[in-house]
Protein backbone atom coordinates (compact mmCIF):
# COMPACT_ATOMS: atom_id res chain seq x y z
CA UNK A 1 0.00 0.00 0.00
CA UNK A 2 1.41 3.10 -1.22
CA UNK A 3 1.16 6.68 0.45
CA UNK A 4 0.67 10.13 -1.29
CA UNK A 5 0.98 12.55 0.90
CA UNK A 6 0.02 16.13 -0.45
CA UNK A 7 -0.34 19.84 1.20
CA UNK A 8 -1.17 23.07 0.86
CA UNK A 9 -1.31 26.52 2.66
CA UNK A 10 -4.05 29.43 2.15
CA UNK A 11 -4.52 32.59 3.53
CA UNK A 12 -8.33 33.36 5.43
CA UNK A 13 -9.35 36.99 5.91
CA UNK A 14 -11.28 35.24 8.75
CA UNK A 15 -9.76 34.76 12.02
CA UNK A 16 -8.91 31.17 13.08
CA UNK A 17 -11.30 30.86 15.94
CA UNK A 18 -14.41 31.45 13.45
CA UNK A 19 -13.44 29.60 10.64
CA UNK A 20 -12.69 26.87 13.10
CA UNK A 21 -15.65 27.06 14.53
CA UNK A 22 -17.73 26.93 11.13
CA UNK A 23 -15.57 24.71 9.24
CA UNK A 24 -14.79 22.03 12.33
CA UNK A 25 -16.91 22.46 15.34
CA UNK A 26 -20.38 23.31 13.64
CA UNK A 27 -19.81 22.09 10.67
CA UNK A 28 -23.01 20.15 10.76
CA UNK A 29 -25.38 23.03 10.46
CA UNK A 30 -22.83 25.16 8.75
CA UNK A 31 -22.34 22.89 5.44
CA UNK A 32 -25.95 22.20 4.50
CA UNK A 33 -26.65 25.95 5.07
CA UNK A 34 -24.16 27.08 2.86
CA UNK A 35 -23.46 24.57 0.32
CA UNK A 36 -26.28 24.97 -1.99
CA UNK A 37 -27.83 21.81 -3.64
CA UNK A 38 -25.27 19.50 -2.44
CA UNK A 39 -25.24 18.41 1.40
CA UNK A 40 -28.89 18.28 3.15
CA UNK A 41 -27.79 17.34 5.96
CA UNK A 42 -24.65 15.86 8.32
CA UNK A 43 -25.39 13.25 10.70
CA UNK A 44 -23.12 12.47 13.88
CA UNK A 45 -22.97 8.37 14.39
CA UNK A 46 -21.29 5.75 16.33
CA UNK A 47 -20.58 2.14 15.25
CA UNK A 48 -19.98 -0.60 12.83
CA UNK A 49 -23.69 -1.04 11.73
CA UNK A 50 -24.55 2.77 10.36
CA UNK A 51 -25.65 3.78 7.07
CA UNK A 52 -24.23 7.18 5.90
CA UNK A 53 -25.28 8.47 2.13
CA UNK A 54 -21.92 10.88 1.77
CA UNK A 55 -19.47 9.98 3.76
CA UNK A 56 -18.23 8.62 6.84
CA UNK A 57 -14.90 9.65 9.27
CA UNK A 58 -13.66 9.37 12.46
CA UNK A 59 -11.88 12.04 14.52
CA UNK A 60 -8.01 11.17 15.26
CA UNK A 61 -7.43 14.07 17.30
CA UNK A 62 -9.22 17.91 18.12
CA UNK A 63 -7.72 20.58 19.50
CA UNK A 64 -9.97 23.03 19.99
CA UNK A 65 -7.86 25.89 21.79
CA UNK A 66 -5.10 25.79 19.15
CA UNK A 67 -7.49 25.35 16.04
CA UNK A 68 -6.20 21.75 15.31
CA UNK A 69 -8.04 18.97 13.71
CA UNK A 70 -7.12 15.87 12.18
CA UNK A 71 -9.51 13.02 10.96
CA UNK A 72 -9.60 10.00 8.33
CA UNK A 73 -11.79 9.27 5.70
CA UNK A 74 -13.26 5.76 6.17
CA UNK A 75 -16.19 5.65 3.48
CA UNK A 76 -17.63 7.76 0.74
CA UNK A 77 -20.48 7.48 -1.82
CA UNK A 78 -17.20 9.26 -4.01
CA UNK A 79 -15.81 6.05 -6.08
CA UNK A 80 -12.31 4.81 -4.08
CA UNK A 81 -11.31 2.58 -6.91
CA UNK A 82 -7.39 3.22 -5.53
CA UNK A 83 -7.74 4.89 -2.38
CA UNK A 84 -8.18 2.67 0.96
CA UNK A 85 -8.76 5.68 3.45
CA UNK A 86 -7.55 9.55 3.35
CA UNK A 87 -6.10 11.31 6.45
CA UNK A 88 -6.47 14.67 6.50
CA UNK A 89 -4.68 17.11 8.87
CA UNK A 90 -6.02 21.04 9.58
CA UNK A 91 -4.47 23.53 11.57
CA UNK A 92 -5.11 27.18 11.62
CA UNK A 93 -2.56 29.93 12.27
CA UNK A 94 -3.15 33.51 13.83
CA UNK A 95 -1.89 36.04 11.78
CA UNK A 96 -0.96 39.65 13.00
CA UNK A 97 -4.02 41.24 11.03
CA UNK A 98 -6.35 39.10 12.43
CA UNK A 99 -6.77 36.65 9.54
CA UNK A 100 -5.67 33.65 9.27
CA UNK A 101 -3.47 30.77 7.07
CA UNK A 102 -5.00 27.15 6.74
CA UNK A 103 -2.49 24.23 6.97
CA UNK A 104 -3.76 21.16 5.25
CA UNK A 105 -2.37 18.06 4.71
CA UNK A 106 -3.49 15.02 3.21
CA UNK A 107 -2.63 11.59 3.15
CA UNK A 108 -3.90 9.12 0.05
CA UNK A 109 -3.43 5.75 1.10
CA UNK A 110 -3.72 3.53 -2.29
CA UNK A 111 -5.38 0.11 -1.91
CA UNK A 112 -2.89 -2.88 -2.39
CA UNK A 113 -1.57 -2.84 -6.19
CA UNK A 114 -2.92 0.83 -6.73
CA UNK A 115 -0.64 3.69 -7.83
CA UNK A 116 -2.07 6.86 -6.94
CA UNK A 117 -2.10 9.94 -9.57
CA UNK A 118 -2.27 13.48 -9.33
CA UNK A 119 -5.73 12.97 -11.73
CA UNK A 120 -6.67 10.77 -8.72
CA UNK A 121 -6.89 13.26 -5.89
CA UNK A 122 -7.53 16.09 -7.77
CA UNK A 123 -11.47 15.82 -7.12
CA UNK A 124 -11.11 15.92 -3.24
CA UNK A 125 -8.84 18.39 -3.06
CA UNK A 126 -10.48 20.66 -5.21
CA UNK A 127 -13.65 19.76 -3.01
CA UNK A 128 -11.84 20.45 -0.17
CA UNK A 129 -10.89 23.98 -1.14
CA UNK A 130 -14.34 24.88 -2.52
CA UNK A 131 -15.93 24.15 0.72
CA UNK A 132 -13.11 26.23 2.69
CA UNK A 133 -13.74 29.37 -0.06
CA UNK A 134 -17.73 28.80 0.42
CA UNK A 135 -17.39 29.26 4.27
CA UNK A 136 -15.30 32.13 3.86
CA UNK A 137 -17.80 33.95 1.54
CA UNK A 138 -20.44 33.25 3.99
CA UNK A 139 -18.35 34.31 6.73
CA UNK A 140 -16.91 37.58 5.33
CA UNK A 141 -20.56 38.31 4.39
CA UNK A 142 -22.11 37.58 7.80
CA UNK A 143 -19.80 39.08 9.95
CA UNK A 144 -22.08 38.53 13.26
CA UNK A 145 -22.16 34.86 12.23
CA UNK A 146 -19.71 32.86 14.99
CA UNK A 147 -18.34 36.32 15.72
CA UNK A 148 -16.10 36.57 19.28
CA UNK A 149 -19.29 37.94 20.53
CA UNK A 150 -21.53 35.08 19.71
CA UNK A 151 -19.26 32.11 20.48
Amino acid sequence: MGVVTYSQEFKSAIAPSRMFKALVLDSHNVIPEIVLGGIRSVEFTEGNDVHIKYMKHKIDALDVENFYYKYTLIESDIKFDKIDFIVYEVKFVSLADGACVCKMSSEYHAKEGAKLKEDDIKQGKDRAMGLFKSIEKYLLANPVFFSPLCA
